[in-house]
């Protein structure tokens, strides 16, 4: 049988997809990071999955035990986890795991946290001439880092960015970025996107430390920097542009274009 590591989104059932929902219907067995992602999710299965277990307490042999069991027993199992599993879902490990055991797998993608906080904020995170590049990382602490991906690096190309697990030290982060970035940059932190104990705090890299500090975030926030939060002054997309053509939209001559301007 198969293991389908499925994205479950930020936190609000309504993000899960539709093939995520229908895979965790079709399996008896469920597994799920119970920290980051909530029970409610599985509210249609309650009773008729056979076994719905929270692993947060578990260590990676324990999990990979539960879906070796599974597996002899034939049955599927929907291994949950929050956002997108291959962005931060430490699901390399486990498919190491599962190749030795020689267990099929399927990753069923999900809702990032990045995509709903720029949804929560109102914004995008590309725009013409500001930024064309987003960059997600996460902030250095236990695990190691290259040196051409720690921030400073990451900081000189001026894109946006995207940073899990730095909150607890975002004086370290804007320390780090200011030179790159100026203290007016702009910056948000979404804490718990998307659930219903949500919270944010806008500012700038000159002043968000205090208040983040104040917000007393300490985990589970998703720290977004860039021109692009505060920009008025970008580049209207060619996509839409009626004098650039593309394959689903022919070129309009240069007189149809004075025409259509002068009917304007």
């Amino acid at each position: 049988m198969t293991v389908y590591f499925i994205g479950a989104g930020p936190g609000d059932p309504e993000l899960i997809t539709l093939k995520a929902l229908k895979r965790i219907r079709a399996c008896p067995v469920i597994l799920y990071a119970g920290s980051l992602v909530p029970r409610e999710i599985f509210a249609e299965v309650e009773g008729r999955a056979e076994q719905i277990i929270d692993t947060a307490s578990m260590d990676l042999e324990q999990i990979i035990a539960h879906i070796k069991t599974a597996h002899q027993a034939g049955k599927a199992v929907a291994r949950v986890h929050s956002g997108d599993p291959s962005v931060y879902g430490a699901i390399g490990e486990q498919i190491r795991r599962l190749n030795e055991l020689h267990i099929d797998f399927e990753i069923i993608p999900g809702v990032t946290a990045t995509a709903a906080s720029a949804a929560w904020l109102g914004k995008e995170l590309t725009l013409s001439g500001v930024s064309q590049t987003l960059i997600m990382t996460r902030y250095e602490g236990k695990t190691p880092f290259p040196e051409r991906e720690r921030l400073p690096a990451l900081a000189a190309s001026g894109a946006t960015l995207a940073i899990h697990l730095g909150v607890t030290r975002i004086h370290k982060i804007v320390e780090e970025l200011i030179p790159h970035y100026g203290d007016t940059c702009p910056v948000a932190v979404c804490y718990r996107t998307s659930w219903p104990d949500q919270d944010k705090v806008l500012g700038t890299l000159g002043n968000i430390v205090e208040k983040v500090r104040d917000k007393k975030f300490t985990r589970t926030s998703l720290i977004l920097v860039g021109h692009v939060l505060d920009s008025h002054e970008f580049r209207d997309s060619y996509l839409y542009d009626k004098t650039q053509a593309h394959i689903y939209r022919p070129k309009v001559k240069r007189k149809q274009v004075c025409l259509l301007a002068n009917k304007a």
